[in-house]
C-alpha cells in the first residue's frame, strides 16, 4: 500500500484538513504531510492507497500505537532521512559550525529536528552532553518537530544519547510555537535544516519570518547563516527534450499530434524548477557561460517574501540556452569558514570561500536528498554568440525562484509565462514528455496497435489507463471506431484535451469520450463488447512508484472482462519481471545502516528508516524505486533474467516466480534492479522495456545487507558466481516480495 499521513490534534475531523493544510514537513515524501497543532496525545490519520485501484482508505493511528510500526516503516523508508544522515560531508559540516557558534549556554532552537542530530550537537557544544538540568531557559534546546512518526523516532534516538533530559520535543509546526506555552524565552540560536534542493521549498523564508518574528531575540546567531544561489546558462539536447514536446514533435512523421500548431502550450511541464542529478547528463551538457550568483539569503535576519534582481550574463560560447542549471553554497557559521554545496562535480568552490582555515564540503560524494535544479528555457529556448551579454530578471516567491531573459543585440525576450487557463491544458512530468518525443517509442506503440486492427477492427477500444497519446492514437487509427478513455488522473481536464485536439487528429469529437471504469460497466455501452483494450500502462500522479505498481492495468482489465468480446485483444498482453545484478557504490551508500554520527549512536533508526546492513536476523531492508541513471556510479554485474510473467490474457491472480542470475564481471555487487518489460503483442515482436537503460522510467531496487565480492565461472577466484532471485505477487493487495539466496 501506499501511504498519506496527516497528523491532528484528537478533536479534530479528518474532513476538515485542506482547511488547515499549510506545507508539507521537511524531508517527507511527496505522498506525506503534516499540518495542525499537535498535544501530547496525538492521533494520525493515514491515507492508505491500493496501487491496483487507486481507491483510498482513512486508517487511525493513536501516537501510543505501536502496532502501526511496519505502517511507518514502509513511509519513512521512502523519505530522504536515511540518504541525508548518511551525507557525512552534511553531518561534518553541521557539527562544525555548531561549535564554532555555540560556545557557552543558551537557549537554543531546532527547527525541523528530525531524529535529533542537530539539537545534540548542540547540547553538547553548550557542555551538558548527559548532565542535569540548567537552571532556567539558558542551556536548553528545544527541538520542534511536527511529524509525528520522526518524533517517535527521535526520543529513542535521545534516550539511546542520554540526551532526553536536555532537550524538550515539541511536536508542533514551529509557526504554532508560542513563548510562555512551547518555550520558556524566546531562543537565542537557531538551528535548521529545512533546505530542498530549490532551496526555498520547504518553507525556508515564512519558517524564518516567523521564527524571527515570534520565536528568536533580537540579533540571533543561526546555523546556517547565509546561503547564495548560483546559476549556470547551459545547451542540452536532453532537458530541451523534457519540457518541449511541441517543437520535439515537429520532426515526427507519424501523423500524431499531441500538442498542435495552434496549441503550443497543450501539453507541457509545470512552471517550476526541477530537481536532478545534472552529472548524469554531463555528456550532453555544453556550458555557454561562468556560474553567476543569483541571490544571497541571510538567516540571521527576517527575509523578504518577495524579491527581484537583474543580471547581465556574458556567453563564454556560442549555442542555444535551453536550460539555466542552479545550486546552492550554504555558509554554516558567520565567520565563513564552513561551506556545504550540492554543485554539480564540473564546479569548483568559489574564490571568495577559499582560505586556510576554510572547510569547504562540495562535489565530493554522491547523495540524493539534494541534487541541482534545473528551470527549463520556453520553447526551443534562446541562441546566443559568444560574449553577447544576456539580461536575466531572477525572482523569488516565499518557496520558489523563476527567471526571464533577453538577448540584448537581438532584443529576443522569453519571458515566465504564466500557465495558460485553458480547461484543455495538461501538465505532465518532465519525463514523460520526454517518452512523447520518442520516435522508436511511438513507432512501437503505433505499431502494435496497428497489428491489433489486422486482427479485428474494433468497434470499440478502451484506454484503461491515462494515456493521452493512446487515446489520441486510436481515434486517429480506428476512424469510425469509439474510443472510451478512463483517464482516472486526468479525469474531467482528459476529456476537454481529447476534444480539443481532434481536428488535428482527423478524428470527430463524438468518436471520443472520458467515463469511470464503474460508469463504463453500467452504462448503455456495457452492452457493446470491448474489443481492444490498452495501456502504457502510465497513471498521473504516479511518478514515484515502483514498477509493479503500474499493474493496476491488470486489475482494470479484469475488472472490465465479462464486457469484453470473445476475440477482444488486449495490449499489453503480459508483463515480465525482470532482473539485473549491478554494481551501486554511491546509493548503497547512502542507504547503509548509521552507527555513529558525528559522535551520536543512531543505530535506533536503521530498522524503521529501511537501511541496508547490520540489520537484526529476519529484517529486510525495502525494494524502492530509483532511476538507475541518475544513482551515481553503476555497472550491470549479471545479464538480465525474466524472473516471472504476468499474463493479461487472463484475470488478475497471485503468482511467484524465480530465476538464477550468473555473475558476468568480478567486483562488488549491491543489489538487484528489477522493472517490467512490457509485451505489446501476442507474437512477442514489440516489448517495451522499462529498464536500466531506459531514462522515462524508475526501476526497484533491492540493495544487499553488505556489498558481496562477486566474478564469473570462468574467474579461477572464490568469490560468488551466482544467486538466485525469488519474487511474489499477491493480487489481492498489489505487493511484491522480493528475496534473494547467493549459491
Amino acid at each position: 500500500m501506499l501511504t498519506m499521513q496527516y497528523l491532528f490534534p484528537k478533536t479534530l475531523n479528518p474532513n476538515s484538513f485542506l482547511r488547515c493544510f499549510t506545507n508539507t514537513p521537511k524531508s517527507c515524501s511527496p505522498k506525506s504531510f503534516t499540518v495542525g497543532s499537535m498535544s501530547s496525545a496525538s492521533r494520525m490519520f493515514q491515507l492508505k492507497v491500493d496501487p491496483l485501484t487507486g481507491n483510498t482508505e482513512w486508517v487511525v493511528i493513536e501516537e501510543e500505537d505501536e502496532a502501526s510500526g511496519d505502517s511507518t516503516k514502509q513511509l519513512l523508508a521512502n523519505t530522504s532521512y536515511l540518504d541525508m544522515l548518511n551525507d557525512t560531508r552534511r553531518n561534518k559540516a553541521y557539527r562544525e559550525a555548531i561549535d564554532k557558534t555555540i560556545t557557552k549556554p543558551c537557549h537554543v532552537l531546532d527547527i525541523g529536528a528530525g531524529t535529533g542530530l542537530l539539537s545534540m550537537m548542540s547540547a553538547r557544544a553548550m557542555g551538558h552532553g548527559d548532565s542535569v538540568e540548567s537552571s532556567g531557559s539558558k542551556g536548553m534546546v528545544t527541538a520542534c518537530e511536527s511529524y509525528l512518526p520522526m518524533v517517535k523516532l527521535m526520543r529513542k534516538v535521545l534516550h539511546a544519547n542520554g540526551m532526553q533530559r536536555k532537550i524538550r520535543i515539541i511536536n508542533k509546526r514551529s509557526d504554532e510555537l508560542e513563548v510562555g506555552v512551547d518555550m520558556p524565552s524566546r531562543a537565542d540560536v537557531l538551528v535548521s535544516e529545512i533546505l530542498d534542493s530549490e532551496l526555498l521549498g520547504e518553507g525556508l523564508i515564512p519558517t524564518l519570518q516567523h521564527a524571527h518574528d515570534k520565536l528568536l531575540t533580537h540579533n540571533p546567531k543561526t546555523v546556517p547563516y547565509r546561503a547564495t544561489i548560483y546559476g549556470q546558462l547551459v545547451e542540452s539536447t536532453d532537458l530541451w527534450k523534457l519540457h518541449d514536446l511541441f517543437n520535439n514533435e515537429k520532426g515526427v512523421l507519424d501523423g500524431i499530434r499531441l500538442v498542435p500548431e495552434e496549441m503550443d502550450a497543450a501539453v507541457c511541464v509545470k512552471h517550476q524548477q526541477f530537481s536532478m542529478h545534472c552529472d548524469a547528463l554531463k555528456e550532453d551538457i555544453k556550458l555557454l557561460s561562468e556560474p553567476f550568483k543569483v541571490f544571497d539569503f541571510d538567516f540571521w535576519r527576517r527575509p523578504d517574501s518577495h524579491r527581484e534582481t537583474k543580471l547581465s550574463v556574458k556567453a563564454t560560447d556560442t549555442g542555444t540556452i535551453h536550460a539555466i542549471i542552479s545550486w546552492w553554497l550554504l555558509q554554516l557559521d558567520e565567520g565563513g569558514t564552513v561551506f556545504y554545496s550540492p554543485a554539480p562535480k564540473w564546479i569548483s568552490c568559489p574564490a571568495n570561500v577559499e582560505g586556510p582555515n576554510v572547510s569547504i564540503s562540495c562535489c565530493d560524494n554522491w547523495c540524493d536528498h539534494w541534487k541541482q535544479c534545473v528551470w527549463f528555457i520556453p520553447m526551443k529556448g534562446l541562441s546566443l554568440l559568444k560574449d553577447e551579454n544576456v539580461s536575466l530578471l531572477a525572482a523569488h516567491t516565499d518557496t520558489s525562484i523563476s527567471y526571464e531573459m533577453e538577448t540584448l543585440s537581438q532584443n529576443m525576450k522569453l519571458g515566465r509565462s504564466e500557465l495558460s487557463t485553458q480547461k484543455y491544458q495538461i501538465t505532465l512530468p518532465p519525463e514523460k514528455i520526454s517518452l512523447y518525443c520518442d520516435v522508436s517509442w511511438r513507432c512501437s506503440m503505433l505499431t502494435a496497435i496497428k497489428n491489433a486492427m489486422k486482427q479485428k477492427m474494433p468497434s470499440l477500444s478502451v484506454v484503461v489507463d491515462d494515456s493521452i497519446f493512446l487515446a489520441v492514437a486510436l481515434a486517429h487509427l480506428t476512424k469510425g471506431s469509439h474510443v472510451i478513455s478512463l483517464f482516472p488522473g486526468l479525469q474531467e481536464r482528459g476529456v476537454h484535451y481529447l476534444q480539443a485536439v481532434a481536428a488535428s487528429n482527423g478524428y470527430s469529437k463524438d468518436q471520443v469520450e472520458v467515463q469511470k471504469i464503474c460508469e463504463l460497466l453500467t452504462s448503455q455501452n456495457s452492452k457493446r463488447k470491448i474489443d481492444l483494450i490498452v495501456g502504457e500502462p502510465f497513471y498521473y500522479g504516479n511518478n514515484s512508484v515502483l514498477p509493479w505498481q503500474n499493474l493496476r492495468f491488470w486489475k482494470e482489465r479484469s475488472l472490465l472482462d465479462s464486457i469484453l468480446s470473445e476475440d477482444a485483444v488486449i495490449m499489453p498482453c503480459k508483463g515480465l519481471l525482470k532482473a539485473c545484478a549491478m554494481y551501486l557504490p554511491d546509493l548503497w551508500r547512502s542507504h547503509r545502516c548509521l552507527q555513529n554520527i558525528e559522535g551520536f549512536d543512531h543505530s535506533v533508526v536503521n530498522s524503521t528508516l529501511g537501511a541496508c546492513g547490520g540489520l537484526p536476523s529476519g529484517q529486510e531492508n525495502p525494494t524502492l524505486p530509483f532511476s538507475i541513471w541518475q544513482c551515481g556510479e553503476s555497472k550491470e554485474m549479471s545479464d538480465t533474467v525474466t524472473i516471472m510473467e504476468f499474463n493479461f490474457l487472463k484475470l488478475i491472480n497471485s503468482c511467484s516466480g524465480k530465476a538464477k542470475v550468473e555473475f558476468i564481471a568480478r567486483g562488488k555487487c549491491h543489489g538487484f534492479v528489477l522493472w517490467i518489460d512490457w509485451v505489446m503483442d501476442s507474437e512477442e515482436s514489440i516489448v517495451l522495456s522499462t529498464g536500466p537503460e531506459q531514462r522515462y522510467w524508475k526501476q526497484g531496487v533491492k540493495l544487499l545487507k553488505e556489498p558481496l565480492a562477486v566474478g564469473s565461472h570462468s574467474s579461477a577466484t572464490t568469490d560468488c558466481h551466482s544467486a538466485e532471485i525469488r519474487t511474489s505477487f499477491d493480487a489481492s493487495t498489489g505487493d511484491l516480495i522480493v528475496d534473494y539466496a547467493f549459491l
